[in-house]
C-alpha cells in the first residue's frame, strides 16, 4: 500500500514517529502541520475498546453535542404532525412531514443525514428500517431521536450533535471537526466526545476499557495518542 501513496503523505509520514503515543495537543500539531489536501479537510479519531460488541451488555453507542460542531451542515428530516411538524420547522428542520414523507423515502429519496420522530409516528416510522437502519439514519430512542421534544432535538443536530457505535472489531470512529478549526477547538471537540464515551463504559468490561486512541486528517496518516494522558484532560 505504501508504495502506492502519494509524495506528500509520504512526506507526512516522515514527520510521524509511529512507535510513539503522543498527547492530545502534540497529535493534533502533527496531524494538522502534515495536512497538505487542497481541500478543509476533517479529523477523525478512532478509539478501541476492551469491550465485545457480540454481547448486547457491552455494546457502546451513544450521541454527543460537539461545542464546536463538526464544520458541516447537516440536513435534519423529521416525522412529525400537527403542533409538533410547526415546531421542527420553526427549529430549523430540512424537511418535516408524516405518511408524504414515509412514501417519499420509500420511493428513493435520501437527501438528509439524520432523521427524528415523535413517539406516535414510530409505528409508520418503522416500515423504513430496511432504507434507514443500515445507513445509521433510523430514528432511535437510546440516542434522543425519538422524542416529542423535537424542537430541541433538531437544534442540537444542526449545532453539531454526532452519534456514535462501536463497531466488531471493538472501534468507535467519529468525526471531529475541521482542520480549519485549528487545536484548541478540536482539543475541546475530542475532550467532550472522550468524556461520553468513558461515561457510556459497560459495567461487564473488564480490563483497560480504552486500549488505544488514533487521530488522522482526511488524506493524512494516523498518529497515536496515549489514553491515559487523555484522560487527565477530563478532570
Amino acid at each position: 500500500m505504501g508504495s502506492k501513496r502519494g509524495k506528500k503523505y509520504r512526506e507526512a509520514l516522515q514527520k510521524i514517529d509511529r512507535t510513539k503515543k503522543y498527547t492530545l495537543e502534540e497529535a493534533l500539531e502533527l496531524a494538522l502541520s502534515s495536512s497538505y489536501a487542497r481541500f478543509d479537510e476533517s479529523l477523525d479519531i478512532a478509539v478501541r475498546l476492551g469491550v465485545d460488541p457480540r454481547h448486547a451488555d457491552q455494546m457502546v453507542r451513544g450521541a454527543v453535542l460537539l461545542p464546536h460542531g463538526v464544520g458541516k451542515s447537516v440536513r435534519v428530516a423529521v416525522f412529525a404532525k400537527g403542533e409538533k411538524e410547526k415546531e421542527a420547522l420553526e427549529a430549523g428542520a430540512d424537511v418535516v412531514g408524516a405518511e408524504d414523507l414515509i412514501q417519499k423515502i420509500q420511493g428513493g429519496w435520501l437527501d438528509f443525514d439524520k432523521a427524528v420522530a415523535t413517539p406516535d409516528m414510530m409505528g409508520q416510522v418503522g416500515k423504513l428500517g430496511k432504507i434507514l437502519g443500515p445507513r445509521g439514519m433510523m430514528p432511535n430512542v437510546k440516542l434522543g431521536t425519538v422524542t416529542f421534544d423535537v424542537a430541541r432535538v433538531v437544534k442540537e443536530l444542526k449545532a453539531g450533535k454526532i452519534e456514535f457505535k462501536v463497531e466488531r472489531a471493538g472501534i468507535v470512529h467519529a468525526p471531529m471537526g475541521k482542520v480549519s478549526f485549528g487545536t484548541q477547538k478540536l482539543m475541546e471537540n475530542i475532550v467532550a466526545f472522550m468524556d461520553t464515551l468513558w461515561r457510556l463504559k459497560p459495567a461487564s468490561s473488564k480490563g483497560t476499557y480504552v486500549k488505544s486512541i488514533a487521530l488522522s486528517t482526511t488524506m493524512g496518516p494516523g498518529i497515536k495518542v496515549d489514553p491515559t494522558k487523555v484522560k487527565l484532560l477530563m478532570a
